[in-house]
């Protein structure tokens, strides 16, 4: 890669963290471009360069974070016993949930945005997680896989809304 395809690819990566940040803290309608180059140190054109609106700078945003959940999941997928896996699925996305809450809000958000191109960005990293720990988990020969894929994926819902709310409570059992 030539030095300043580096340098494109990093400042895209820029503005996607920084995209995540403030749609995270703001909200989709409230965040602007002007506060995302902010953010960034960079000015707004600079921001229209790599995305020519605010929604395809959204979409970028939630297709990094759920990649960043699928690839996650892959690596305990791969390096875990059958015996351990679901803990450690649930370990990792605690883990996750922690490193990354700013993206685990914003996919919140995204989840009541009635936009079809936002709606399909969610179908499709929700089921990319859903399809993984699925097959997970008929690879590893856990029982009622299916049931077991719905309750771990509820399970996530819930501790996302325990953090947002700040009720702890809910993440117990």
């Amino acid at each position: 890669m030539a030095k300043s395809e580096a340098t494109s690819v990093n400042r895209r990566s820029d503005i996607i963290s920084a995209a995540i940040e403030v749609f995270a803290e703001a909200g989709y309608y409230r965040a602007t471009t002007a506060q995302v180059a902010e953010r960034a140190n960079i000015s707004q054109p600079y921001v229209f360069r790599f995305f020519a609106t605010k929604e395809k700078l959204l979409l970028a945003a939630l297709e990094v974070s759920w990649s960043r959940v699928i690839e996650s999941f892959r690596q305990v997928v791969e390096t875990t016993s059958p015996e351990l896996l679901e803990g450690k699925l649930i370990q990792e996305y605690e883990n996750i949930q922690a490193m990354y809450q700013n993206e685990m809000f914003l996919q919140m958000q995204a989840q009541t945005i009635r936009e079809d191109a936002i709606q399909e960005t969610m179908r499709n990293g929700l089921k990319g997680v859903r399809d993984m720990v699925l097959a997970a988990f008929r690879e590893a020969g856990i029982g009622k896989p299916e049931e077991r894929t719905m309750l771990f994926l509820a399970r996530g819902m819930l501790c996302n809304v325990a953090v947002a709310i700040n009720l702890p409570e809910l993440m117990k059992g």
